[in-house]
């Protein structure tokens, strides 16, 4: 933050123990002692706008300072008095003494010991050895008197409590000149009872001193680079746009042209400039394609990544005001799984909580991008509907409640309720009367004015056939039923009512509602004349929605164009993106991925995904990424391990499982 120029305060605020030591550790990997103290000075100050008064030592300002024995950053410093409005607070003597070192121990009646002091100068560590004996004291100090317990069972018989003085010192810790070395006396209370004199001589440093200081003298640890996104797959430096001529591929098209054997690709700009044969480079960084096939990048029409904590709002029937753009985390691993599967645009979904749930987000899976500039620009707002047994809370086990509604009936009066609010709002706003803003009938307002767009989780031919009804009577339209595992049954129904499918492929008996689903779902539709897609929900399977969509050529009989289109062309047209990404064509965003086979084979593997022009994947780089990853993971082991060995604390390991986000996914919110 300080490299970047950025203005930041530090606190203490749970973390009071170890501030110091934290902040000591900031300084050593880098933060300068400079912007430390103008990070607790100087900048809060000016936050809570108070810099007139405080964060610097000028005239005119308050008396608030503090006097220090060395640099406050500063291993060994002791805070000596900390002056409040002018007011004086003593913390330490100004004359205190640093008692660190070894010492030769001698009690009157106790074989002789050696002692070792170490630690801080204010909160010393103290270790006593006689013989083969070994153990740990008790020290508590005030100002140059102190008192040391500490059980010596061999060598004393118990529990040796010495009371004594530091006898000659100067502020580093060292008698006076000509006085000698620093020697601690006093009066000994011996296990049984009895008293005698005991003395202490400092014959030398503590050897964790002498190694303490020693390392201060290596200079700064190094943090290791700063990566984007900052975790595994990372890049130093984002991937930059480049003119590229994609030579001798296999080109899937999605347009009349249909496949275009041995074609060329040229991208300038983020865009495709041409499509053809023997296209002159012109300067372009050339790729050969050669016995390779180059496809527009995967469309996934229902996903639920890179959304942070939770997809559902399941606390009321209607929640339209929620917003999945508020929380996308473009640091999910899973958009850097996708890319490597050929997908390049990602509609993120609420979940099938609510009646009418949040709204969604579409994003391009532009890794290491921050989150905003993953969002879709200019492309047209969606919400989520849901129908079945997720919204009427049939199937939510122990966490069952009792929010309306609880039946299909209940779900149906949720849409008409709260549609006829809608337009009851509008109006009243429309008629210049004194009504409140509400976020909830906004979103709805957009919907029958056709400026938000509705995606409906649904299976049942008799809910689908319900909500196209509400709609018919409410006038506005079902944008797309997605999952609609039962559209072979209602085909000519959405047909009439202008409604697109996105399904499965092939998941069906994984509950009641689905028991009437069949994989030939997809082809049937699209025969209907429906506009039809296969979409994930699940991270999972999005990494391979190639082969989902290769299965509707076994299962009927769909050509492999066609098939193709249902994960690329369809569902851009699903989301009204068609005239920028799912298909390949002079002007479009050059949003492609190159396969090393037949994009319909189980066999393909995606060698380059580009995002915008970008090569956000490329399966060469993958490959040295995984070596950096493994060098990554040995440089922080190497540092735990030199942090152990240098007595820092340890915990175990408490790795955070990865949540994997489905549209009934709630229970964990509950639960926590």
């Amino acid at each position: 933050m300080e490299a970047a120029g950025l203005r930041f305060a530090l606190t203490s605020e749970g973390a009071e123990k170890d501030f110091w030591k934290n902040l000591r550790k900031a300084v050593s990997c880098g933060l300068s002692k400079e912007q430390a103290l103008r990070s607790l000075t100087e900048v809060p100050a000016g936050l809570i706008g108070m810099e007139a008064q405080l964060g610097t030592l000028e005239e005119g300002k308050l008396a608030n300072f503090i006097i220090t024995s060395s640099e406050l950053f500063d291993e060994d410093n002791v805070i000596y008095e900390n002056w409040v409005r002018g007011n004086r607070y003593q913390v330490n003597d100004l004359d205190f003494p640093d008692i660190r070192g070894v010492y030769e121990l001698q009690v009157n009646g106790v074989p002789e010991m050696e002692m070792t002091v170490s630690g801080s100068p204010v909160d010393p560590e103290i270790q006593i050895k006689a013989g083969s004996e070994e153990a740990k004291g008790v020290f508590s100090r005030t100002g140059d008197l102190f008192s040391l317990l500490v059980n010596l069972e061999e060598a004393a018989g118990g529990t040796l409590r010495l009371n004594g003085l530091i006898a000659g010192h100067n502020s580093s810790g060292n008698a006076p000149s000509g006085q000698g070395p620093l020697k601690l006396e006093g009066q000994a209370t011996l296990p049984g009872g009895e008293t005698a004199a005991w003395s202490a001589m400092r014959t030398g440093d503590a050897e964790d001193a002498k190694a303490e200081k020693e390392k201060d003298e290596t200079g700064p640890r190094s943090p290791g680079a700063v990566i984007y996104p900052f975790l595994a797959y990372g890049r130093e430096e984002p991937p930059r746009q480049e003119k590229v001529l994609i030579r001798n591929a296999t080109v899937w098209t999605n347009e009349a042209e249909g496949i275009l054997e041995n074609a060329d690709v040229l991208v300038a700009n983020g865009k495709i400039a041409a499509v053809g044969q023997g296209l002159n480079a012109g300067g372009a960084k050339v790729i050969d394609a050669g016995g390779k096939h180059l496809t527009p990048g995967i469309v996934d029409e229902h996903s639920h990544i890179a959304a942070t904590r939770g997809i559902n709002e399941a606390g009321q029937a209607v929640s339209s005001e929620v917003r999945i753009g508020d929380v996308i985390n473009s640091e999910d691993i899973d958009i850097y799984r996708q890319l490597a599967g050929g997908v390049t645009t990602s509609h993120i979904l609420h979940g099938s909580a609510n009646p009418i749930g949040g709204q969604t987000q579409l994003i391009k899976l532009r890794w290491g991008m921050g989150p905003e500039a993953l969002k879709f620009e200019g492309a047209d707002g969606f919400i989520k509907f849901a129908l079945g047994e997720n919204v009427k809370q049939s199937n939510w086990g122990d966490n069952q409640t009792t929010r309306f509604p609880q039946t299909r009936m209940g779900v149906e009066q949720v849409m008409m309720d709260a549609s006829q609010r809608a337009r009851e709002y509008e109006k009243a706003r429309a008629d210049g009367g004194n009504v409140r803003r509400d976020l909830e009938l906004d979103a709805l307002v957009e919907i029958l004015n056709d400026e938000r767009f509705i995606t409906c989780h649904s299976y049942v031919q008799s809910e689908i056939a319900m909500l196209m009804q509400v709609a018919d009577s409410m006038d506005f339209r079902v944008n797309t039923f997605t999952h609609i595992l039962e559209g072979y049954k209602v085909a000519d129904k959405m047909k009439a009512h202008g409604a697109a499918g996105s399904t499965f492929s092939d998941w069906w008996a994984y509950k009641m509602e689905v028991k009437d689903a069949i994989p030939y779902n997809a082809a049937i539709m699209h025969k209907m004349g429906i506009l039809t897609g296969i979409n994930s929900d699940d991270a999972e399977m999005a990494r391979r929605l190639n082969q989902e969509a290769a299965k509707a050529v076994k299962y009927g009989g769909l050509s492999e164009e066609e098939a193709l289109k249902l994960v690329t062309l369809n569902p851009a047209k699903m989301l009204h993106i068609d005239d920028r990404v799912g298909s390949i064509k002079a002007g479009k965003d050059a949003d492609l991925v190159i396969w090393t086979e037949n994009p319909l084979s189980i066999y393909a593997r995606v060698e380059k995904t580009f995002v915008d022009g970008i090569a956000y994947y490329d399966a060469a780089q993958d490959s040295l990424m995984r070596q950096e990853v493994r060098k990554e993971r040995v440089r922080l082991t190497r540092e735990m391990l030199n942090v152990k060995h240098n007595g820092g604390k340890t915990r175990k390991p408490a790795p955070e499982k990865k949540v994997y986000y489905h549209c009934e996914d709630v229970f964990d919110e509950f639960k926590d």
